[in-house]
């Protein structure tokens, strides 16, 4: 009864809401400076806290920067810059390091504490380091990570550098900056669930308006994904993901992470569109939504693939009702898992989600490894309020001896102190190309 109950408020809920689901100054300017900002000064101290790390050193340069240049200001680094962020008895500090060439308009950003501005013929490592050595610092973190590459953009020959001007004692306290990264990107702003939000609302949108196009036996895949891009192009939007896997427009049997084939939708197919956009060229959605093709004489789809689509669907709200703050990335994946099993769903590899923001992978807890035999470290991660997730509910029939269908209507989700809330109204019911 509570099932029903929560898809009939839905059901009403996406009628309501997806007509007006355009309103997005996406010719406005970028909010992401004013965002950097308040990231920096309010979510990156805790991060740091919660790391326990005393200082974090980044080092950027040009042509081949560091992953998270644009999170701290050092995205327009010519000659090697390094940024540095730490606590001292009078509190949290950042610090930024840049040649001369670069250090006055970094300063008129007012990003960080103090810009000093380094002659192009110095080091602005060796300013660095010369200060860092002053300090009392248990540990300073630097981007060196063998499981998350947001957090891996120091380079060999940087390292290097850095060791032989700290020298061995100092060099000794230098640990990753895995879980500053970790405890930093995995939670967004307010404002940032907003954009996403605003993503989320436009990429479910356009995939409606892509059904409508399907005209059985003539449109093929490939013309659903120019559909898609099109509909990019003329917003200004950018890809979510590799350009050509998105969208990735499936009729046939499952693909997994590919590119629009010319494969032509034929009645009695079920359709899988996965798409994400990129807003302000900086956060990206990730939604699935699913239809099938009526048959000449077909007002709805067959039992059976509508109870395939029920029970995918369903497996997503069960995903949804676990996901609240403490609860590990692994017992999400469980939740869903049951289901799966009661309604004898064929084997699906993939994770029930993932952290969705920056990238469509994002940094956070990963809601997997109930199903497969390894486990990611991530899994056994709390979420906690403020993360986002892209996370699908499954359901997999085999087609035939080697090939298999899988439902996996995919949503988004922000956790909130209370539970999860979607950032759009959730697919409930299959799309019917031919009414």
């Amino acid at each position: 009864m509570l099932l029903k109950k929560l898809l009939l408020s839905m059901s009403l809920l996406f009628s309501l809401a997806l007509p007006n689901a355009v309103a997005v100054e996406l010719s406005a300017d970028s909010p992401w400076p004013a965002i950097r900002k308040q990231r920096i000064n309010e979510l990156l101290p805790q991060a740091m806290k919660t790391a326990k790390v005393d200082a974090w050193l980044i080092v950027c340069r040009e042509n081949n920067n560091d992953p998270l240049a644009d999170h701290i200001g050092c995205e327009n680094a010519g000659s090697t810059a390094a940024y540095l962020f730490y606590f001292d008895k009078k509190g949290f500090h950042s610090k930024a390091y840049s040649p001369s060439s670069e250090a006055k308009a970094l300063a008129e950003l007012a990003i960080h504490d103090e810009v000093i501005s380094v002659p192009r013929s110095a080091s602005t490592l060796e300013y660095a380091t010369n200060f860092i050595k002053k300090q009392s610092f248990s540990s300073v973190a630097i981007n060196m990570s063998d499981s998350n590459a947001q957090a891996d953009g120091l380079s060999h020959t940087q390292y290097q550098k850095l060791s032989l001007l700290l020298g061995p004692n100092l060099e000794k306290r230098l640990v990753s900056s895995e879980e500053i990264v970790y405890q930093w990107l995995s939670i967004k702003l307010p404002a940032e669930v907003d954009i996403l939000r605003k993503a989320a609302e436009l990429t479910a949108l356009w995939q409606l308006q892509a059904y409508k196009t399907v005209i059985p036996g003539k449109t093929t895949d490939s013309d659903l994904a120019k559909f898609l891009k099109a509909k990019m192009l003329k917003h200004g939007v950018k890809d979510a993901w590799a350009a050509d896997q998105n969208p990735n427009v499936n009729s046939g049997p499952d693909r997994g992470h590919s590119h629009a084939t010319d494969k032509i939708i034929m009645p009695g197919d079920v359709i899988q569109i996965d798409f994400g956009i990129r807003l302000f060229d900086r956060w990206v959605s990730d939604i699935q939504r699913f239809a099938y093709v009526l048959k000449s004489g077909e007002t709805k789809a067959p039992d059976h693939i509508q109870k395939y689509w029920e029970n995918g669907r369903d497996s997503g709200f069960a995903a949804f009702q676990a996901m609240k703050p403490g609860i590990k990335g692994i017992e999400v994946d469980a939740e869903q898992s049951v289901l799966m099993k009661k309604n004898q769903s064929e084997f699906v590899m993939w994770s029930t989600g993932h952290p969705v923001g920056y990238v469509a992978h994002d940094t956070g807890p990963n809601l997997g490894g109930a199903r497969t035999a390894t486990v990611r470290p991530a899994a056994h991660r709390k979420l906690k309020v403020g993360m986002v997730f892209a996370f699908d509910g499954f359901f997999s029939w085999r087609l035939d001896a080697d090939n298999f269908k899988t439902i996996s209507v995919e949503e988004m989700a922000v956790i909130t102190k209370t539970g999860a809330e979607y950032l759009i109204p959730p697919q409930q019911e299959l799309v019917l190309v031919g009414q």
